[in-house]
């Protein structure tokens, strides 16, 4: 017969390692989404591109530098990624 609290202690186990792999994907998920966020944006543009940067002068203003350095940010994990494919 099993222990309840041991039962228990496996399945709090099993989320904890669910959650670090979905956690690992999402963290995968978020370069690409930014990256494709800023090609739609700098492609579609639009009004509401236009108070980010208005009058500023800057070149890191509006959305679609805010995307590429968001997307350059979160490269983290692809990073860490094609380090871990390397080394086996």
């Amino acid at each position: 017969m099993t222990n309840p609290a041991s039962a228990t202690a496996g399945a709090g186990r099993a989320s904890v390692v669910a959650a670090r792999h979905l956690a690992r994907w999402l963290a995968l998920a978020a370069t690409p989404t930014f990256a494709i966020m800023a090609v739609l944006t700098s492609v579609i543009g639009g009004p509401a591109d236009m108070p980010c940067g208005a009058g500023q002068g800057s070149l890191l203003g509006g959305m679609v530098p805010m995307y590429l350095l968001m997307s350059a940010f979160h490269s983290a994990a692809w990073l860490r990624w094609i380090a871990e494919r390397r080394r086996g």
